[in-house]
């Protein structure tokens, strides 16, 4: 189970094991970070775990523990929008623990971080352009497009044109500065000014949005009937977009109306187990202050074929200009 030296706790590991029981077979574990849910699977009687992951730093801090599991822990460099190319074969069953992973924002050197400055990266497996470079070429109303639509910040316009005055911006630190001098002092008990913007510039870099829709559309064509997929969010977007798959690929999005009549529809290439996302429990809020906005959904893979789901049809934020 995980240890309390592991540098990230997974989150939700007890519902999400009584969710997808029994652990066997192949499985993906599409966010490998420290390798917490990997390691989870294999102690809980996966055959072969396959660990992938945009990050190539993850990879070699596990080099001093992943060899003691041989060949049943098996790990790729890419992203997980591409699990069914990467794993080679039908699979038991996949994870995802979307977003940023505590490691990452305890590296400043990584830039993902308001609360320690660092170059203003964000990149999460270290290619394409970084979030300087976006910030400081992108027009005044992308930015704020994007703090508004990735970040659901009311104050998006004025942070967007305070950033472009005072480009060119390199530091975190000073972004954080620029964006807190925009808001209000927050209130005891509240949320860092920063802590929307950044998290809204980070999806943009990495595209996270653009990824969940064709990592959940992957997991569809990797998982074999009755494969279990289970996602943790933590983010209102990103659980809606999990939420609207899960429903258009189970037919349980609802049907027509009067107005509206209820149109043929192809045969469900998931189950779903549970008519409600799974939260944490007050001891884990207390044990984990990560998991307090954690989100659980689960859906059990039928015989029917791999289909297409409309990234509209799934509430992702759409940019007029994604990138610069």
């Amino acid at each position: 189970m995980a240890r309390a030296t592991d540098p990230h706790i997974p989150v939700l590991l007890g519902p999400l094991l009584r969710a997808v029981a029994p652990v066997d077979g192949v499985w993906i574990d599409g966010t490998f970070g420290a390798g917490g849910y990997a390691r989870v699977l294999l102690e809980q009687g996966a055959r072969q775990v396959i660990g992938i992951d945009r990050d190539p730093a993850v990879f070699a801090m596990a080099a001093a523990w992943a060899g003691a599991y041989g060949d049943r822990l098996r790990l790729a460099q890419g992203t997980f929008s591409d699990m069914d190319l990467l794993a080679g074969g039908q699979v038991d069953g996949v994870v995802l623990d979307l977003g940023v992973s505590s490691m990452q924002l305890d590296q400043p050197e990584r830039g993902f971080s308001f609360m320690r400055d660092g170059p203003l990266d964000m990149r999460m497996g270290g290619d394409g352009p970084t979030a300087a470079d976006l910030l400081n070429a992108a027009a005044e109303a992308t930015i704020a497009d994007v703090l508004y639509l990735y970040g659901e910040e009311r104050a998006s316009r004025r942070i967007a044109k305070a950033i472009v005055a005072a480009r060119p911006i390199s530091r975190t630190g000073q972004l954080s500065d620029i964006v807190s001098a925009c808001l209000p002092r927050p209130k005891p008990g509240h949320s860092h000014p920063s802590t929307r913007s950044f998290q809204a510039i980070r999806i943009w870099v990495n595209d996270e949005f653009g990824q969940l829709v064709a990592g959940l559309a992957a997991a569809e064509r990797a998982m074999r009937p009755g494969g279990r997929l289970a996602v943790v969010s933590f983010h209102s977007l990103e659980d809606r977009i999990v939420k609207r798959f899960m429903q258009a690929r189970s037919n349980s999005a609802g049907g027509g109306s009067r107005h509206a009549p209820e149109t043929a529809q192809a045969a469900p290439a998931f189950r779903l187990p549970f008519r409600r996302a799974i939260g944490p429990d007050e001891a884990e809020m207390a044990a984990n202050p990560r998991a307090r906005s954690a989100l659980l959904r689960v859906g059990i893979r039928t015989d029917a074929p791999a289909g297409r789901v409309d990234p509209d049809a799934l509430g992702l934020p759409m940019l007029t200009e994604r990138r610069v």
